[in-house]
């Protein structure tokens, strides 16, 4: 069992949430055109999906990249918009997100505003990814400022609905005061053999697991069951579990979370249909 502190085991001892995927980054839609296809798919369980084609939205429109935004955004509009909202297609009702790298803080804003503008213009992307966000108090109001203005940017455009939403990549519990400043913190990242062991700092249980993202690769089938259950012991509302790792070369990727896991049916039917935001 993993370590987990007594307040927050306290306020999760139920287990009983709905998980959801948040996929952080599949690879280019001409390399994984499967992984881009299982997203729009009806009853793929899936909160969010993240776009990077240069580590960022490149210098000019993609079309296969286009193409690939076009299937989800219309997946999403079916779910949340169709004639039955209640069956099984709502499930694939999930947001692409702008991938925006961060490099810890030392990107300048205006190159991440521009960045920004990109996406939305050419893809109508339904918020962001913050790749290596910082985590620590001082990096907190150079987020916060940034973040501030991607709300805006996202409440001008037609196509985030809901005003969008935006993600943290910390992969790392970060300074309390990060919670504030966004819709959710990926609070994991990295492999199963220090997931299973990980603990979750306290602050987190004043928090609805839907605040909350862990990315975990190398995670063998036959421990599906066991992490499932250490996310949401953890608080965790938005996963994603490979049992790929960082040295595999089945995928031709050195990126453990750029292509399906193996186990991509059976992890869809053990989460189940039914997310909605």
């Amino acid at each position: 069992m993993p370590h987990l502190t007594a307040s927050a085991d306290a306020r999760r001892i139920a287990g009983g949430e709905q998980l959801g995927f948040g996929v952080p980054g599949y690879a280019h839609p001409l390399l994984a055109p499967a992984e881009w296809a299982e997203l729009a798919r009806p009853g793929t369980p899936l909160h969010w999906a993240v776009l990077n084609i240069a580590d960022g939205p490149g210098s000019r429109p993609d079309p296969h990249c286009l193409e690939a935004a076009g299937r989800l955004r219309n997946a999403r509009e079916r779910a949340l918009h169709g004639e039955a909202p209640d069956d099984t297609v709502r499930a694939s009702g999930g947001r692409l997100l702008g991938h925006l790298d961060l490099a810890h803080g030392e990107r300048p804003f205006d190159e991440l505003i521009a960045d920004a503008r990109s996406f939305i213009d050419w893809y109508r992307i339904g918020g962001f990814y913050l790749a290596r966000c910082p985590a620590d108090r001082p990096g907190l109001p150079a987020v916060r400022r940034l973040t501030g203005t991607l709300h805006a940017l996202l409440a001008e455009s037609d196509s985030a609905d809901g005003g969008g939403r935006l993600v943290l990549g910390h992969g790392t519990h970060p300074y309390p005061g990060y919670a504030e400043a966004a819709d959710q913190l990926v609070t994991f990242q990295g492999p199963w053999t220090d997931y299973r062991w990980s603990q979750v700092a306290e602050w987190t249980a004043d928090y609805p697991p839907e605040r909350f993202a862990h990315f975990v690769h190398g995670v063998p089938r036959t421990h599906l069951e066991e992490a499932m259950r250490v996310a949401r012991w953890q608080g965790a509302g938005t996963i994603f579990f490979t049992d790929r790792n960082d040295r595999d070369g089945r995928s031709g990727q050195s990126d453990p979370f750029a292509a399906l896991p193996s186990y991509w049916d059976e992890i869809v039917s053990r989460i189940g249909p039914g997310i909605s935001e």
